[in-house]
């Protein structure tokens, strides 16, 4: 048995750069939603976050959607 330790490395560092841009989207899009609370609390519109975290949202499922879509090709 052979392992190709080069690819396995790729592998690594392709996932650990996923996983890290994935979950910072996702936590983007969670404070996007907090912080649109605390405009309409104040009395402004909120329609700025509201929008960043409908982007970081629409990115999380475009990357999770084409990874399974590698997967299952």
């Amino acid at each position: 048995m052979n392992i190709d330790w080069g690819a396995l490395g790729i592998v690594f560092v392709i996932a650990l750069g996923s996983v890290v841009v994935l979950t910072s989207l996702f936590s983007f899009g969670v404070v996007g939603l907090s912080q649109r609370d605390s405009a309409r609390e104040s009395g402004a519109s909120g329609t700025g976050p509201l929008a960043g975290a409908i982007i970081c949202f629409t990115l999380c499922a475009a990357i999770v959607a084409y990874g399974i879509y590698l997967i299952v090709a």
